[in-house]
């Protein structure tokens, strides 16, 4: 554990120095915690806590309020970690303006070091403004989950030369605007690295293989959180939902059983303030 936040150029010196840049969400206080404690070099507020604590199908129905509730607590875990908070969908896209507005809310309200948000060349423009506001900016391209639906779904991104090319002109784009940062995801190994390759900002990945500059994954995930399901990218370190499930029901068998509490989870009277109650009492 650093006792230093990264800040922006950090995140390039470590690219330029081939030191892997850690990444990992987080939603909580807790779970920030424990992740400042690992050692990330910084942690992701993901709208990616639709599903994970929210229980929807998907990250468009995350909004403002909940980002910024998410960005209060995961700050309140430590100073010295760069946070990154995602901005949720409809909270940029209208106009530069509104843009600037919600990210100016998750930074300075929600304590956030830097927003991220979805989209290539045509949010260039968003970026560059958020930027020109004084806040940094993560770009993301490649699989969008707010914008999945537009692109097939959730499958791997630029399989042909035209899409290839269109992820290339993408990332250039969102370096041009002042990104600092851009998340790769889904795309394929060699794409990722003619990328981050070509690009003077770290790049950072999500099922787009080891030439990344650095990567980051679900908590959910790569903890085994979560049990709807898996994505294929992930290695599970963990199953902590079978020894969430396993403690619980160990619980509930022994509550039943009157197992638990026992004595030594109870506080007890001293003999003589007892027997003073029951004369008190005129039990």
């Amino acid at each position: 554990m650093s006792d230093k936040k990264l800040l922006c150029e950090d995140f390039k010196k470590m690219k330029k120095n081939s030191e892997k840049i850690v990444m990992v969400t987080s939603y909580s206080y807790p779970q920030a915690s424990a992740a400042i404690e690992a050692g990330v070099d910084c942690i992701l507020i993901g709208d990616s806590l639709g599903m994970v604590e929210l229980g929807y199908s998907g990250t468009v129905p995350v909004t403002m309020d909940d980002m910024l509730l998410h960005a209060k607590s995961v700050r309140r875990a430590g100073d010295n970690v760069h946070v990154i908070c995602d901005m949720p969908f409809m909270s940029y896209n209208i106009s530069v303006e509104q843009a600037i507005e919600n990210a100016g809310i998750l930074y300075q309200k929600g304590g956030a070091d830097s927003v991220k948000l979805e989209g290539g060349t045509d949010y260039a423009n968003v970026i560059a403004g958020i930027r020109r506001a004084g806040i940094p900016v993560c770009a993301h391209i490649g699989l969008t989950p707010q914008t999945a639906a537009l692109l097939g779904g959730f499958k791997t991104q630029g399989r042909t030369a035209e899409a290839a090319k269109k992820l290339i002109d993408d990332a250039y784009a969102v370096q041009d605007a002042g990104a600092f940062m851009i998340v790769l995801e889904c795309i394929p190994y060699e794409l990722a690295q003619i990328i981050t390759e070509k690009l003077t900002i770290p790049t950072i990945g999500i099922g787009s293989g080891a030439a990344c500059d650095g990567q980051v994954l679900v908590y959910h995930d790569l903890l085994g959180m979560f049990k709807r399901f898996t994505p294929s990218f992930v290695k599970v370190y963990k199953n902590l939902y079978q020894e969430m499930e396993e403690g619980l029901a160990a619980y509930t068998q022994e509550v039943k059983a009157s197992a638990f509490p026992t004595d030594a989870h109870a506080k007890r009277l001293k003999p003589e303030v007892y027997q003073q109650i029951i004369k008190d009492l005129n039990l």
